[in-house]
């Protein structure tokens, strides 16, 4: 899968194609392990770069043309739903700060493709926050507070979040810091193809690349993170590494805690993403393997959604939140290792959300 995941993403031939032909049980696996991370729309166009010989069966290619239409009709429900709440909060002076999803899908070639989730937005004002939320319970939402401190409602069909923080770090003393740099920031903007005349506020590139960073690293020493999320770091890497430097990256990464955890990442982009090391913003001494990141990527699928004791304990709340403690109690090898402080205070913050 990772041969058609390279090809798709970087909108290239595979250097290396002799695992193939594939079986028909094969391309059935291949098929639900790009579901399970979120990388259809990805893989699928990653077929365009394999000789026809090769290709699935018809049935499988109709299965997944189908889906690939969901998600461009989802991305584009998504990307109006963003578009009307923007307008909204406009009206009043409100200019959140987008968060990763659509933001970063500006970033792909084909953005339409990337498999979308959530909407997230941030207020730069507990006052602005708390006006948003008025104007939405205003208009028929019902938001709910998460235990990180967040709301999250639907609009038109897709949820949205407001996030307390633009970056996700728990460290307090790190904390602390990330909130001023992000108030030193100057955001960026980003428009959508279908929407090219609204201007959509999103972090500076610095900040950007540290939040998504953080990210993943959350959900990597937690509940689990999937082949999605990577591909996002890749583009943003890709994307944006004239605009910053990379001296002050590593600097930020150190800063925050996350330098070892970000030679490991950068390792698992450039060996199982395909991401051009000269694109990396800093040079460094990567990690001999990012084996172990490929394990917790592998283990669960997107957020860790499909973990092998995962479905048995959705119905239940506490069987829920026991599930991810022992998450965090499996990975805690992994993130002692890579990222200490972080999963120390994210066990914190779980608890005291609780």
């Amino acid at each position: 899968m990772l041969t058609l995941l390279q090809a798709g993403l970087w909108e290239r031939r595979p250097q290396d194609i002799s695992m193939f032909p594939l079986s028909e049980a094969e391309w059935q696996s291949v098929f639900i392990l790009a579901q399970q991370q979120t990388v259809l729309g990805i893989t699928y166009r990653g077929l365009d770069y394999l000789p026809e010989h090769l290709f699935p069966s018809g049935d499988l290619i109709f299965r997944w043309v189908a889906e690939i239409g969901l998600i461009e009709e989802r991305n584009l429900e998504s990307n109006q739903s963003l578009i009307e709440l923007l307008e909204l909060f406009g009206q009043v002076g409100l200019r959140p700060i987008l968060q990763k999803g659509q933001g970063v899908a500006t970033m792909y070639d084909r953005p339409l493709l990337r498999s979308c989730g959530d909407i997230d937005l941030w207020f730069p004002s507990h006052k602005e926050a708390e006006k948003a939320l008025e104007i939405v319970r205003g208009k028929g939402c019902t938001p709910e507070k998460a235990p990180d401190g967040s709301f999250h409602y639907h609009w038109r069909g897709i949820e949205v979040e407001h996030h307390p923080d633009l970056i996700d770090l728990q460290a307090i003393g790190v904390k602390r810091w990330a909130r001023k740099q992000v108030k030193a920031m100057q955001p960026a903007t980003v428009t959508l193809p279908e929407h090219p005349e609204r201007a959509i506020q999103t972090p500076s590139a610095t900040i950007n690349l540290l939040l998504i960073n953080a990210h993943i690293c959350k959900h990597a020493i937690g509940l689990g993170v999937g082949l999605r999320q990577m591909c996002d770091m890749a583009r943003a890497y890709h994307a944006l590494h004239r605009e910053v430097d990379g001296e002050q990256i590593r600097s930020l990464y150190r800063r925050a805690g996350l330098e070892r955890w970000s030679n490991l990442l950068h390792r698992f982009l450039v060996d199982y993403i395909g991401l051009e090391e000269h694109l990396l913003p800093y040079r460094s001494k990567l990690e001999e393997s990012a084996r172990p990141l490929l394990k917790v990527v592998l283990r669960g699928g997107n957020f860790g959604r499909y973990a092998a004791d995962r479905e048995v304990v959705m119905g239940n709340l506490w069987q829920r939140k026991w599930h991810t403690a022992l998450s965090f109690v499996r990975n805690c090898r992994f993130s002692f290792r890579y990222a200490p402080a972080e999963a120390i205070w994210t066990v914190w913050q779980l608890a005291k959300g609780q």
